[in-house]
């Protein structure tokens, strides 16, 4: 069948319109690249394999084989007969801390869950549509503690303590014991009272700490005390998710331009590059290390970058 109509055609008024609505879309479209975790692209709607081990192998090229065989929380069994006291001190190590931390393990627990993890304090309430609702782990430090654990979270999710300094280990057992509370030690004051579950409780075993500063960073090892540089909580967690899981997608990473000081760097709060000074994180490298993983395939980003 043969269609006889006279062809289309576009007036110049129409072709100026459908131009001006091209030239907003372009402005859009940049606006949102140009803010750190603001573009989101959307997942496509079909279910790419698990293939078991793909995480396993990507990540050997970064880490070594080794890194397998270490357990993900530190176990009570590994601290009531020391017999190879650790080499580094925290955020590396527990050497010096064992005697707290055995007070605190022998009254938390260790097992491992499936992994779906959230960072420090970032809120669930209120973004669900972008972040999801469920929360298998939080891994989070005393200054980075919601004072209300119970909003943000699941019932049956494990907050993972990941601990900088032995002031940690001290802050989490005068909370689950009900000791005297520590109140100096801290950047900022963790939470007095915390209304959580002693085995919902875990900690996160500083070997993740260790290699993610090691291999991901170059950083040296050990540090001179002068040197406090350390990575963040992110990238650790991309650590600990490599060593976890088959397939290991990010989302919500992403970092300002190191020239641009005043843009935020979480959806949730007002902190800026530039409030991070002294923190001793350095994320242009901790960028490049990501976009490395991205680029052998080791991760996959659900989000721009």
């Amino acid at each position: 069948m043969i269609n006889k109509s006279p062809p289309l055609c576009m007036c110049p008024a129409g072709w100026k319109l459908l131009a001006m609505l091209a030239l907003v879309l372009v402005i859009m479209v940049w606006y949102s690249i140009s803010r750190e975790d603001s573009f989101y692209i959307p997942i496509p709607d079909k279910e790419e394999p698990c293939l078991q081990g793909e995480a396993e192998k990507k990540a050997a090229k970064l880490f070594g084989n080794r890194s397998r065989d270490q357990p993900v929380f530190l176990q009570l069994k590994d601290y009531f007969w020391v017999k190879t006291p650790s080499v580094y001190e925290l955020p590396y190590g527990t050497k010096g801390s064992e005697d707290v931390l055995l007070r605190v393990l022998a009254i938390t627990s260790s097992s491992i869950p499936e992994s779906i993890l959230r960072l420090n304090n970032a809120p669930v309430a209120g973004y669900e549509g972008d972040v999801g609702s469920k929360t298998t782990m939080r891994l989070f430090y005393p200054e980075s503690a919601h004072f209300n654990p119970k909003v943000e979270n699941n019932p049956d999710t494990l907050l993972v303590l990941v601990a900088f300094k032995a002031m940690d280990f001290h802050w989490i057992e005068s909370i689950l014991s009900d000791k005297k509370r520590v109140r100096k030690g801290f950047w900022k004051q963790p939470p007095l009272i915390w209304d959580v579950n002693p085995k919902q409780i875990r900690i996160l075993n500083p070997f993740f700490m260790e290699i993610a500063a090691d291999k991901l960073l170059s950083l040296p090892m050990p540090q001179p005390r002068k040197v406090k540089q350390k990575p963040t909580t992110g990238l650790l967690a991309i650590t600990l998710a490599l060593h976890l899981c088959d397939v290991v997608h990010i989302a919500g990473f992403g970092y300002p331009d190191p020239h641009n000081r005043k843009q935020t760097i979480h959806y949730y709060e007002q902190i800026t590059l530039k409030s991070m000074a002294g923190s001793g994180h350095n994320v242009s490298q901790e960028a490049l290390a990501i976009k490395r993983m991205l680029e052998i395939g080791a991760v996959k980003n659900l989000t721009y970058f």
